[in-house]
């Protein structure tokens, strides 16, 4: 199987402290077991433990991942901002320094700007209201589905 291409995304420097913030909050305040890690692409949580240093120099350096990669580092943020049992949860804005709306408006902005995972198709309202269907040219997922 060949190796998957690096993908390089167009973040603000807001939207990588974001991510960053949300890798680093696995070595803090989040309690994962092997089934989560798993979930999230992981082998276990040694392994998810070992990936977030890479995720994280690899992000604060500018450096392209692949699609799985960004996926996990997408992945790994929302439930750590989310959740209350495995992630940060309420104490995410403590611990992060990112308050809630600021979060969620910018993993929307991430996840708009991210590689699709799932074949459907991604819609978008316009400044008139109408819906319509959002980038064709949106990079494409494992799947081979552009969303």
């Amino acid at each position: 199987m060949p190796d998957e291409p690096a993908l390089q995304m167009n973040l603000s420097d807001d939207e990588r402290s974001l991510l960053r913030a949300g890798l680093l909050e696995w070595w803090g305040p989040t309690e994962p077991n092997d089934s989560l890690a798993v979930a999230m692409g992981f082998t276990d949580v040694q392994d998810l433990s070992d990936q977030v240093g890479r995720l994280r120099t690899a992000i604060e350096d500018r450096q392209p991942l692949t699609v799985e990669d960004w996926r996990r580092v997408l992945l790994v943020t929302e439930i750590a901002f989310v959740d209350d049992v495995f992630g940060s949860g309420l104490d995410w804005r403590i611990t992060t320094g990112f308050p809630d709306e600021l979060t969620i408006t910018m993993l929307r902005a991430l996840q708009r700007k991210m590689p699709r995972w799932r074949g459907s198709v991604q819609f978008s309202v316009a400044d008139d209201g109408h819906v319509q269907i959002a980038d064709q040219a949106r990079p494409q997922g494992p799947s081979g589905s552009v969303g």
